[in-house]
């Protein structure tokens, strides 16, 4: 005697057979809201916390099959608004490792820490444990210190646009491109010609712009003590060691993350507190350096940078990106 299951699959199976039944399957699996998880110390003040890490973009990123995960901006958006609500956050440390990104990502972490400064009146740290060069070191002018390891590498002040030139690889494959546009700018840069010398000097002038942007920041910040001039000789483009980047004053001290959570404290008045992170189920931090990369320079493919949905035939992105 068949079991209620057998029975059940075999009407599913008629059912599909004869075209009469649909079966709505989830593929895609929802994203759960950040939670809080104690990393170390006790107490009642706590001490974000928060990871900028990798190529920093507004675009959600793969998270594997059936699964998107939000952006980097969505995710410190979303922490930042948990945290503002939390009466018992007293600080937050921006752990950061990254070459940069985007123009506009790095813009809007910006910004968006400034604001939550603003609202919430507490102490905010950048600490750059690996690379916080570029849009990285841009995010860190933000905060009110910046600590960075001292063998973490930073600077590399300046933007860039990349574009590939494409049209010799595909004459030599019989490939042509026609466009047609409502004016002779309208497909300025593209990567099926060479760009005209006027073209070049529009794109130079938007990189100057959003250059000037860049020392901006860098001299409202907090700690700063440099003059526009000085800013403009050390933000060539260059990298910098921690020592260097503290010589030239572009950072405020050379430490370790536990050296950010200390000062924090004491600046704060407090002996004790618990330094917390926010993660999404599934994750796991043991400690305050758990899923932090390895401290030392990281070699940035730019091939792969595409995964993150940085799409560089088909569209340019102005970047502060350290270009390795």
């Amino acid at each position: 005697m068949r079991n209620k299951t057998d029975w059940l699959g075999m009407i599913i199976v008629a059912l599909l057979l004869n075209g009469c039944a649909f079966i709505n399957v989830e593929m895609m699996r929802p994203v759960s809201p950040l939670q809080e998880r104690v990393v170390e110390g006790e107490g009642r003040p706590k001490v974000l916390m928060l990871d900028i890490s990798g190529f920093i973009s507004e675009k959600e990123k793969s998270g594997g099959p059936f699964q998107v995960t939000p952006s980097i901006v969505s995710t410190l958006k979303e922490a930042l608004q948990k945290a503002e609500k939390d009466e018992d956050i007293a600080g937050v440390i921006v752990r950061i490792n990254s070459p940069g990104g985007t123009v506009t990502a790095s813009d809007i972490i910006h910004h968006e820490l400034l604001n939550f400064k603003s609202r919430k009146k507490v102490p905010v740290y950048a600490c750059i444990v690996g690379i916080g060069a570029s849009g990285g070191y841009y995010v860190a002018t933000a905060a009110d210190e910046i600590i960075v390891h001292p063998t973490a590498i930073t600077g590399s002040i300046g933007v860039l646009v990349m574009r590939f030139n494409v049209e010799g690889l595909l004459a030599k494959v019989g490939v042509s491109e026609q466009t047609i546009k409502s004016g002779d700018k309208k497909d300025i840069m593209s990567p099926f010609r060479p760009a005209t010398p006027e073209e070049q000097q529009i794109m130079q002038t938007i990189i100057n712009r959003l250059y000037g942007r860049f020392v901006d920041v860098v001299q409202a910040r907090s700690k700063n003590t440099l003059d526009r001039k000085q800013i403009e000789l050390l933000a060539d483009g260059r990298i910098y060691t921690a020592d260097q980047a503290l010589d030239a004053k572009l950072i405020d001290r050379i430490g370790y993350l536990d050296d950010a959570v200390a000062t924090m404290k004491k600046a704060l008045g407090i002996e004790q507190a618990r330094v917390v992170s926010y993660y999404r189920p599934g994750g796991y931090k043991g400690t305050i350096y758990s899923g932090a990369p390895v401290d030392g320079p990281q070699i940035v493919n730019l091939v792969n940078i595409n995964a993150d949905g940085l799409e560089l035939l088909s569209g340019m992105e102005f970047m502060y990106l350290w270009r390795q």
